[in-house]
C-alpha cells in the first residue's frame, strides 16, 4: 500500500470512536505499522515552564499580561476585539505520545497516545496565537468524543461550554527561536522569545493540557 494511502487509514482508524474506547480503557499504545511523524509542529523541542513570572528578564509586556492572565476563554475574548473575523487554521492533528515533561503535568503514562492538536489563531493575514492541546483518550471518551472533532473551531468555545470545567493549573513560558521547529520559523519570522501560557483544565475530573503562545500579532 502506498504510504499516502497508508497514512490514511491509519489517521481514519486512530479517530475511529471505537478506537478512541479502546485506548481510554487500556494502558497499551495504540498498535500501528505506520509511525506517524513528529510529536509537534511547533517545537523542536518542549519549552520550559516556570509557575509565575521571575525577576526582570521574566517580566512579559504589559500589553500581554490581560491574556496571560486571563482565565475565562480566551477565544471569548479575541472575539471581543475581532468578532467573527477570528479564524482557526490547523496544522498538527495527531494521535500521537506526548512530550516526558506533558505527560508528567497530566500523570498520564509517557507511552500512551494522546490526540495532539496544533493551530493557528489569526485575523486575515495577522497571525495572533500558536496553541498545543494535549487531549488524553479518557478525557475524549468522558467528554463524549466532541473534542475529537472540532476541525476548524476553537478549542474554547467547547470546552467552556462545560458546566464543571476547572482550571487547574497556570504556567508561563518565555520561549527563544531555538525551540521552534523550521516550519514556524519560516512562516512567522520570530526575532524575539514569545510569550506563553500553559493551563490545566479537566473536564468531569478528566484533565486537558492547553498551551498559548502570543505572536507579536498580539501586542499590535
Amino acid at each position: 500500500m502506498p504510504i499516502t494511502q497508508a497514512a490514511a487509514k491509519t489517521e481514519s482508524a486512530l479517530n475511529n470512536p471505537l478506537t478512541i474506547a479502546k485506548m481510554a480503557a487500556t494502558d497499551q499504545p495504540y498498535d500501528s505499522n505506520l509511525t506517524l511523524p513528529s510529536k509537534s509542529y511547533l517545537f523542536n523541542r518542549p519549552p520550559q515552564w516556570k509557575p509565575r513570572f521571575h525577576g526582570q528578564q521574566m517580566q512579559p509586556p504589559e500589553a500581554l499580561l490581560p491574556w496571560l492572565q486571563e482565565t475565562g476563554s480566551l477565544t471569548k475574548r479575541l472575539r471581543s476585539v475581532h468578532g467573527n473575523d477570528l479564524a482557526v487554521h490547523v496544522l498538527f492533528h495527531r494521535w500521537k505520545p506526548a512530550f516526558a515533561e506533558e505527560c508528567e503535568h497530566l500523570n498520564v503514562p509517557q507511552h500512551r497516545y494522546h490526540l495532539i492538536r496544533e493551530v493557528l489563531l489569526h485575523v486575515e493575514n495577522l497571525p495572533l496565537v500558536l496553541a498545543r492541546t494535549i487531549l488524553p483518550a479518557q478525557t475524549i471518551r468522558i467528554a463524549q468524543r466532541n473534542l475529537s472533532h472540532l476541525g476548524s473551531r476553537p478549542l474554547g468555545e467547547v470546552i467552556f461550554a462545560y458546566p464543571d470545567l476547572e482550571l487547574r493549573q497556570r504556567d508561563f513560558s518565555l520561549t527563544p527561536a531555538n525551540f521552534w521547529s523550521p516550519a514556524v520559523l519560516q512562516q512567522y519570522p520570530l526575532q524575539t522569545a514569545i510569550w506563553g501560557r500553559r493551563t490545566i483544565y479537566a473536564i468531569h475530573q478528566q484533565p486537558l493540557l492547553v498551551s498559548e503562545f502570543f505572536l507579536p500579532g498580539m501586542q499590535a
